[in-house]
């Protein structure tokens, strides 16, 4: 088995702090209740700053997420990739107090999991 790279590590770390970011920001961006419907609710989120934090943290991750992608075989990086969506499950429950239900735990098991053994071959 050989090493990861700290460089790989540190983009890994990075892709998915920033996409777990993005997602909150969005989410709480979405979610506010003083949105209103239709075009109303777009045009108060483009005035709330969760919005643009959110499309800025995307544009930063594209940018880190090629650069990871390059340092790696592309299929390795797209699993390692998928423990993204554990995280954010974690951190919607945490933030937006998010249903965590057996099957959903079930996936989050079987997701770190199989990042696990993709990690250990890498």
């Amino acid at each position: 088995m050989e090493s990861i790279s700290p460089l790989v590590l540190l983009l890994w770390a990075t892709n998915i702090i920033l996409d777990s970011g993005g997602q909150l920001a969005l989410k709480a961006a979405a979610a506010d209740p003083r949105a209103g419907d239709g075009l109303e609710r777009w045009r108060w989120m483009c005035k709330r700053p969760w919005l643009w934090v959110g499309i800025g943290c995307y544009i930063v991750e594209f940018v880190m997420w090629l650069a990871f992608l390059s340092l790696v075989p592309l299929s390795n990086g797209v699993l390692l990739g998928s423990i993204n969506t554990v995280v954010i499950m974690i951190l919607g429950r945490m933030f937006f107090n998010e249903q965590l239900t057996p099957l959903r735990v079930t996936g989050i098991v079987l997701i770190s999991i199989g990042v696990a053994v993709v990690g250990l071959q890498a």
